[in-house]
């Protein structure tokens, strides 16, 4: 892009609650038929007007039309069974009743395709679509089928690239691979994970992200990070390996967190988006809380190469607290590009 210091967020925002049940993570839908189909759209407008707004130039659909963002796209796959449920630990934190893989996985049509499309109708701006990332998928499922970690990993790279060609098509610009299980299965990350990734972005014909953040501000996150120590260099362990892949942009979390700045001084020469604005606090960043951490980023990633960005995803606040942040977050940017320019 040749905006300086383009904003942009991780991912979700906070659906209104005509729509689902607020601060609720895989809250149930409150409309059907039609009527969701029309209420998702509704919300997808809010949410973009809220980023405009907010002065974000790289724009999503903060998963207003998805109910979680890894178990909306799943369900669209044949293979899994949404009855057979079983309980599983998510990424060592917290147990939660997740779908059963009960047969080969394939994509028999598109997931995303119909709301780009309708997105892009609503903006000239640069879209940036999420998609769960291989890893934190078989990490959020109970495989009864592949029994085998890496072999359903392969095979959900697979899908994943079939969907995200078809949303390049449709008018996405920045293709975002959600993978917070980097943050913790390291081994099989260096193993694996990242070949997986790089098989999940084949072909594509855009930019391509990977988000790695310590999760969305609910409990078992929260208790999971207060247990890490003074400094958490979980990113020292994976970002040597992801400099050397094909990913064009690495996102990660440093507002209020206690990741060493000079962690991204390893990934020196991507583009990173830095988390800038907390999703696990209440607390609105002051635009100037926001500039300093920018100013601190600068000393380890090119000018021309930083995104200015949230911790994570906000579907957990409420939406006037996420409006804040979103607005902390453009007039913070605004601070630095005056400096910058000057």
């Amino acid at each position: 892009m040749k905006i300086l210091l383009p904003t942009s967020t991780a991912g979700s925002l906070p659906k209104p609650s005509w729509l689902a049940k607020p601060k609720t993570l895989w809250s149930p839908w409150q409309l059907q038929g039609n009527q969701l189909i029309e209420g998702k759209q509704d919300a997808l407008r809010l949410a973009l007007d809220d980023q405009d707004r907010a002065g974000i130039d790289i724009v999503s659909d903060g998963e207003q039309t998805r109910q979680h963002f890894v178990t909306t796209f799943i369900e669209h796959l044949s293979g899994v069974d949404f009855e057979n449920r079983q309980t599983v630990k998510i990424r060592n934190r917290y147990e939660a009743s997740v779908p059963s893989v009960v047969g080969a996985v394939t994509r028999e049509k598109p997931v995303f395709v119909e709301d780009v499309r309708f997105l892009r109708t609503l903006t000239h701006k640069p879209i940036k679509w999420a998609l769960p990332g291989p890893m934190t998928m078989i990490d959020t499922l109970y495989d009864a089928h592949y029994k085998s970690r890496e072999k359903l990993a392969w095979e959900f790279a697979k899908i994943l690239n079939q969907e995200a060609k078809e949303l390049v098509a449709a008018g996405v610009d920045i293709i975002q691979f959600d993978e917070p299980a980097f943050n913790v299965f390291f081994n099989e990350v260096n193993d694996w994970g990242i070949a997986t990734l790089e098989r999940a972005i084949e072909g594509l014909e855009c930019e391509t992200a990977v988000h790695i953040c310590y999760g969305y501000g609910i409990k078992a996150n929260i208790d999971w990070k207060n247990a890490l120590g003074n400094e958490w260099r979980q990113y020292e362990e994976i970002f040597p390996k992801l400099q050397k892949s094909s990913i064009d942009l690495i996102s990660l979390e440093c507002q209020n967190s206690r990741v060493p700045m000079d962690l991204i001084e390893l990934v020196r020469g991507k583009k990173v988006m830095v988390g800038a604005i907390d999703v696990a606090s209440n607390i609105i960043e002051t635009p100037e809380k926001v500039a300093d951490l920018l100013r601190r980023a600068l000393q380890f990633v090119d000018v021309d190469k930083l995104y200015p960005c949230t911790n994570c995803g906000m579907a957990p606040l409420s939406r006037d607290v996420a409006r804040s942040k979103l607005n902390a977050l453009g007039a913070g940017v605004e601070i630095v590009r005056r400096e910058l320019s000057a």
